[in-house]
């Protein structure tokens, strides 16, 4: 794709990065095939392709963003699916990150959608205010079914019931059982700690019982993705910043051979830490090495090998791989492959490369979208007849399973499970 930024233009760090991607773009269109808003809508400005053009005339302009515009690149999930897709390797992620970070500096929303942005940005990466959100919301759900549009679609996400907090989220050490094999620390998901804490209990017990110290690292909390993707870059560098901080100083106490995420969205983003941080001289050489060190629980357990099942584990669990793993991270096989040794029959899942309508904020900012691309993947679900549904992160837990009756649980649930540890409380109440 040809370009016409000016020099002066270009001596923006960001700039300069739009313009790469830009110009790496052939038109082809095969991310269109992949893309679900553009499967869901026909629209051509709802598609990759479509919303570089936006991107580009936007950016090249200077133009200050127009509502339709800002529809366009706020109905984008941000999957990464046309990532996979695209034989010239765009790297849509960063260009469509800069393009919300240039809205929100450019455009003024209308007051009710700029509160709802600004509760959820300021509530969810803060476990306390997150709490206590869920139980006002909790106390509302009935209401919900009469509440308009994203108002209703919050609060019918809300879980029934919220779980006590779990003593694994305090800043501590886990010592391994047996020899040590490595040492990690593990990222204590914001929104997971509340409504699924057994998810990070089931991790460290996982890892301690192959051999991994686990360290919860005192000062580390949200990974900064909620904000990035909304184009509030301020928060979640902030955010970056107090993890790589907490992260290097364990990595200079004890040494570090991972930083362990299990929710893939996070892992995504705790990846990309060098990149975001690469213009900063203070944290550019730390962000890229903690970034370097980021793993989903599902790679440090494919490298370690998962110990001989010890429960019967005789289900047929459909896996569902959340577009940040399969696309964010390029994980594909090893959780599969874990699932299977560990005895379960895994079934591939229609039409698996489409996203199931979670998307972070996605399903609350955009309900009637996110309730379509859901249905339809639970309808894919449905039709492999699994006993359970297994996924890494939590955002397609509460997605999926506020659509479908079969139980669904994390990944790690299931291995635990398989190798020592108890029952996941979802297949107790299916039983």
């Amino acid at each position: 794709m040809q370009t016409n930024f000016t020099p002066e233009q270009l001596k923006d760090p960001d700039t300069a990065v739009a313009n790469h991607i830009l110009r790496t773009c052939v038109h082809c269109g095969f991310c269109t095939a992949t893309c679900p808003t553009y499967v869901l809508l026909g629209d051509e400005l709802d598609s990759p392709r479509g919303r570089i053009y936006l991107i580009k005339d936007m950016l090249e302009n200077q133009k200050k963003p127009t509502q339709d515009v800002v529809k366009h690149i706020d109905r984008c999930l941000s999957c990464l699916s046309c990532m996979t897709t695209c034989p010239s390797g765009v790297h849509y992620m960063h260009l469509v990150d800069h393009a919300r970070s240039y809205i929100e500096k450019n455009y003024k929303r209308p007051p009710h959608e700029r509160a709802m942005r600004n509760l959820l940005a300021a509530v969810i990466p803060r476990p306390r205010l997150f709490r206590m959100a869920l139980m006002g919301a909790w106390a509302s759900k009935p209401l919900a079914g009469l509440l308009p549009g994203r108002l209703g679609a919050m609060m019918g996400l809300a879980p029934d019931k919220l779980p006590p907090p779990s003593p694994v989220h305090r800043p501590q050490t886990f010592p391994a059982k047996g020899q040590r094999k490595a040492r990690v620390a593990l990222l204590s998901n914001c929104a997971q700690q509340v409504i699924a804490p057994h998810i990070d209990e089931a991790t460290v017990r996982l890892l301690t019982r192959h051999g991994v110290e686990v360290v919860v690292a005192k000062g580390a909390g949200c990974c900064g993705a909620l904000n990035h993707h909304m184009g509030d870059e301020e928060p979640a560098l902030r955010f970056a910043k107090a993890n790589i901080d907490a992260w290097t100083r364990e990595l200079e106490r004890g040494g570090l051979d991972a930083v362990v995420i299990n929710a893939s969205g996070c892992g995504t983003t705790v990846k990309d830490y060098g990149f975001m941080l690469r213009e900063d001289p203070a944290y550019k050489e730390k962000a890229a090495s903690i970034g370097a060190l980021g793993r989903d629980i599902t790679e440090v357990m494919d490298k370690i090998g998962l110990l001989p099942a010890v429960n019967d584990t005789d289900l047929v669990v459909a896996y569902h791989s959340a577009c940040s793993m399969q696309h964010g991270q390029r994980i594909l096989h090893e959780p599969t492959r874990l699932l299977a040794k560990a005895g379960f029959t895994v079934r591939a899942i229609p039409e698996g490369h489409l996203c199931c309508g979670s998307a972070g904020t996605y399903n609350m900012l955009q309900p009637e979208l996110a309730g379509q691309l859901r249905d339809r993947k639970v309808a894919n679900i449905e039709r492999v007849k699994p006993d359970v549904i297994a996924t890494g992160n939590i955002g397609c837990i509460t997605q999926i399973g506020s659509g479908t009756g079969i139980p669904i649980v994390h990944t790690v649930e299931l291995l635990d499970w398989a190798t020592g540890g108890p029952r996941p409380a979802a297949l107790k109440v299916a039983a």
